[in-house]
């Protein structure tokens, strides 16, 4: 059993933040693979279901960022799992938008919602880091992290969710590749120029660099295409 956990703060007003890209992220993975209904637990939103042979709990604290780490270590206690049972979806600063990278360990690089798991676990857990790119200006950080997507993002965005959601099976499977080809399938085959969003550079091609072309869209009445609509 594995305990895969999205970053990102509770509420309506917060939900389209580049913050909150890890909630974003593991809702991507329970609409497409059929996970049983959200359900409170943990002071969180707890939902179960399975990636190919692995069952896989999927978890949003419910505790703002700053505090995530009081709830998976709740999570993570119940069930009997150890850190290295653990994933984390977060959003990045040093990352570019659409870029995805995937580590064991580390550092929080200021990140409120891994400083606090790393005090009530340790460092040695798995992290899915999405990048949103960097404001180029330190006192930007704070307004561009919250704020929201902005409609231009959707472009790269909902291919990214897409992808996140395709490749979850091969993640489970420790297969970081397999999980990142996905992604590549999904995004378009020529990037366009960056997000209005950030003022990062245009962004590279998602790890491995030889890009498939790019899977079909999934039909507009599914979970996820509802769930990536509300980024438009």
């Amino acid at each position: 059993m594995k305990l895969w956990v999205g970053l990102g703060n509770p509420g309506a007003s917060y939900a389209r933040h580049r913050h909150n890209v890890g909630f974003m992220a593991v809702d991507a993975i329970a609409a497409a693979h059929g996970f049983a209904p959200w359900r409170a637990k943990f002071r969180g939103l707890l939902a179960e279901g399975r990636l190919g042979t692995e069952r896989v709990l999927l978890f949003k604290p419910d505790t703002y960022m700053n505090l995530s780490g009081d709830a998976v270590r709740a999570a993570l206690g119940f069930y009997k799992l150890e850190p290295s049972d653990l994933l984390v979806f977060h959003d990045e600063l040093d990352l570019a938008p659409a870029k995805v990278r995937v580590k064991t360990g580390g550092g929080t690089a200021g990140h409120n919602g891994l400083r606090s798991i790393d005090a009530h676990l340790g460092p040695d857990f798995a992290r899915v880091r999405i990048g949103i790119g960097h404001p180029g200006d330190k006192r930007l950080v704070s307004p561009h992290v919250l704020g929201d997507f902005a409609k231009a993002d959707a472009d790269w965005l909902e291919p990214l969710l897409a992808g996140i959601a395709d490749g979850a099976p091969a993640l489970a499977a420790d297969d970081v590749q397999g999980f990142l080809g996905a992604i590549a399938r999904r995004m378009p085959a020529r990037e366009a120029a960056a997000p209005a969003s950030a003022a990062a550079p245009t962004p590279a091609a998602v790890t491995p660099a030889a890009r498939p072309a790019p899977a079909a869209e999934d039909p507009g009445g599914s979970a996820l295409q509802r769930l990536v609509n509300r980024f438009r």
